[in-house]
């Protein structure tokens, strides 16, 4: 007899087959908020659970004690997860780390393209002076441009590849990774300002720890060129929003683009928001069919090596829960440990 699997968001056809063909009874949550989850951890009693967007907190394991075995996370993050709570729990955590890998990739490259497009200004010009829109708005390339990655794992690894395709100047930062690791063609540098000073683009691909939370402040935007731009597809704790607000607004550089914000949702008095060089996006870099499709088999697949007993393929790094970093419960923060650049 197979376990009961609770899915509080959508699982793609191809990872709900598999379970299904182990036997499994695949449960459709209510819904992903803290309050629906709970509800149908306490009705349903699974086995197992596969989560996007929830937040795991010490409350929801609680409530899932003593029947759930195994967590996986949908995708690569797991900053939402209370790992502490988890392991006091006995619950095994895994997750699905290169399923959106090339989405977010592509999503750095897009917003790196919008703003040397000058879209924005393009969209509001458009409607008033088709041809002032046309003739009067400032645009450059990407080509022969210099970009900074400061976090070269699975995401920052394909963003570089991707750099380099478009004939940009590649800068690799990762103190963690043997320079024998990174992509062919980037220059790796061990002097993190000069991606700072050097970079038309400065690209975020590291996750928000004791070391790298507010990492770009106030001094490090100072250092960057007035015409460069910032960059972020991995988590909004990496930036300091009110330094970047006065940056943006005072031209100390020329924008950003912003897949990631410190709070999530948005509230709608963001100040970003308001900024005519800022693009933010809903935290949808990994979010395309594919990625998808590729997280849903491989969050699938680890509830299923987990039943046979196997030893599962993508668990969840151990982690100092003295230094790490979760939003999981703003109560019971726990980090996520510095170092842990390919996320």
């Amino acid at each position: 007899m197979g376990w009961k699997v609770l899915l509080p968001q959508e699982l793609k056809q191809d990872g709900r087959l598999l379970l299904e063909r182990q036997g499994h009874t695949l449960i459709d949550g209510r819904g992903f908020e803290t309050d629906d989850v709970i509800a149908d951890m306490q009705l349903h009693q699974p086995d197992a659970i596969i989560v996007r967007v929830t937040k795991m907190s010490r409350k929801v394991f609680e409530a899932a004690a003593p029947n759930l075995k195994v967590l996986v996370r949908h995708g690569a993050g797991f900053d939402a997860v209370d790992l502490k709570a988890a392991e006091d729990f006995g619950v095994k955590c895994l997750y699905a780390p290169v399923a959106n890998s090339t989405s977010v990739a592509e999503t750095a490259l897009l917003l790196m393209l919008y703003m040397s497009r000058n879209v924005s200004r393009l969209r509001a010009m458009l409607p008033v002076d088709y041809y002032a829109a046309k003739l009067k708005t400032p645009m450059t390339t990407l080509n022969g441009k210099t970009v900074g990655i400061i976090g070269c794992g699975n995401i920052g690894s394909r963003t570089a590849k991707r750099c380099l395709a478009m004939e940009m100047n590649v800068l690799c930062y990762d103190p963690y990774k043997p320079a024998k690791d990174f992509p062919d063609g980037v220059e790796v540098v061990r002097d993190l300002e000069r991606i700072f000073t050097e970079s038309d683009y400065v690209s975020l691909h590291a996750p928000d720890t004791s070391v790298t939370h507010n990492m770009i402040n106030k001094e490090k935007l100072a250092m960057m060129k007035p015409g460069a731009f910032l960059i972020n597809t991995a988590r909004g704790g990496l930036v300091n929003e009110d330094d970047l607000v006065e940056a943006c607004k005072n031209g100390i550089i020329a924008g950003a683009g912003l897949d990631v914000i410190a709070h999530e949702p948005m509230h709608p008095d963001n100040s970003l928001a308001a900024l005519d060089n800022v693009l933010i996006t809903p935290h949808v870099g990994g979010n395309t069919a594919e990625a998808a499709i590729r997280a849903s088999y491989m969050a699938a697949m680890g509830v299923a090596e987990m039943y046979e007993g196997k030893a599962p393929t993508w668990p969840i790094p151990v982690i100092d829960y003295q230094t790490a970093r979760t939003y999981a419960d703003t109560k019971e923060s726990h980090k996520i440990p510095a170092g842990m650049f390919d996320y």
